[in-house]
């Protein structure tokens, strides 16, 4: 059975903005039900015109371009709480990729409600318009780590943003997360070869920053990652939940 909006158990997480009575039934009213997945199922393929959007409510995927050559490109990964399809629903297409990493529950919602939001719900749009420059925001740090950093402080950022996204959902258990993803995903997402992630995760393993082994992530220090990193650690923006 689908989980009713005002249920919802993201909406508990400090992390995520509150919705006021109103766009909380409309939200419900956007909402039509919910998608199930298993790991590596496409869920928003790139150049597609999807009718749905989707709300990751539980489960881990990435997002990806696939190059003219074949390889891959991971733009990002894929948390709890995150919007999908929005692309698509404003400009027609999606420019990129969704794939489940692991087992994934989506809230699906009706794409042909998207303008009834911008027109009746200006505080859930500009919620739209919040996410869209989050992204960006991300995007800009990302390309500067692939650019500028070394392979060791663009692991350690890595997994120092996928440990505190966990850290803010609840994830991680006395340091510890389950973390789905393949090494192969870490080195297509900071255009790295597999040998050289797997090298310099060694490295960071070594220095007891961080252990990654057997789909599980944890980080023993996180002040002295972050140091690795080349970043200071900021407390998480509470973001709006769609």
């Amino acid at each position: 059975m689908a989980v009713k909006c005002e249920n919802c158990p993201l909406r508990s997480k400090d992390v995520f903005q509150s919705f006021t009575a109103e766009e909380l039934k409309f939200m419900q009213r956007f909402k039509v039900g919910e998608l199930t997945v298993d790991p590596q199922t496409t869920i928003l393929m790139e150049g597609s015109n999807s009718p749905q959007l989707f709300t990751a409510l539980h489960g881990l995927g990435l997002r990806y371009k696939l190059l003219e050559d074949g390889s891959r490109q991971v733009i990002n990964f894929v948390f709890p709480g995150d919007f999908l399809g929005l692309q698509a629903g404003v400009m027609g297409e999606m420019g990129h990729s969704v794939e489940a990493s692991s087992r994934m529950t989506l809230c699906v919602f009706d794409r042909a409600e998207l303008w009834s939001l911008f027109k009746s719900h200006p505080d859930r749009a500009f919620d739209l318009t919040w996410l869209g420059a989050s992204e960006e925001l991300f995007l800009g740090e990302a390309l500067s780590t692939v650019g500028q950093r070394s392979a060791f402080a663009s692991v350690a950022w890595a997994m120092l943003r996928i440990h505190r996204r966990g850290m803010s959902l609840g994830l991680v258990d006395r340091g510890a997360m389950a973390l789905p993803y393949r090494q192969q995903d870490l080195a297509d997402a900071l255009g790295l070869s597999l040998v050289h992630t797997n090298k310099t995760l060694a490295k960071l393993r070594n220095r007891q920053l961080m252990h990654w082994n057997d789909g599980v992530l944890t980080v023993s220090n996180v002040e002295n990652l972050a140091i690795a990193a080349g970043i200071e650690i900021e407390e998480p923006r509470r973001r709006p939940l769609m």
